[in-house]
């Protein structure tokens, strides 16, 4: 397994758990009302379940992996950009500058 795949698979598996959380974590729908974007939640858990199945699928499918990491990517720099509007500390933004980072260095690699 390459790293890009090992890489593409924790991003994948990590964004299934994200998304489920939000339908099982009174946490993640609570996050969404503090930022005042409650009826964006299910939206963006969709788009993150959606995300992983196109990363797990991308791994055959370097179109599909194009526009999953990227999708993802812009899900989580808007994130970064709603921590920092929030005025959310470096500790708890980190994630979400994390993958937004992951995503497209992924989007990167499968383009060159």
């Amino acid at each position: 397994m390459t790293y890009l795949i090992a890489l593409i698979i924790f991003s994948a598996s990590s964004f299934l758990i994200y998304g489920i959380a939000y339908f099982v974590s009174s946490n993640m729908k609570n996050e969404f009302k503090r930022f005042g974007l409650e009826k964006f939640g299910k939206l963006t858990a969709f788009l993150e379940l959606t995300g992983a199945l196109g990363l797990f699928i991308g791994i055959q499918n370097q179109t599909i992996l194009v526009l999953s990491s990227a999708g993802l990517a812009l899900l989580m720099f808007l994130g970064v950009g709603v921590r920092i509007k929030m005025k959310d500390s470096l500790l708890v933004s980190s994630p979400a500058f994390f993958y937004f980072l992951l995503n497209a260095f992924i989007l990167f690699k499968t383009l060159e």
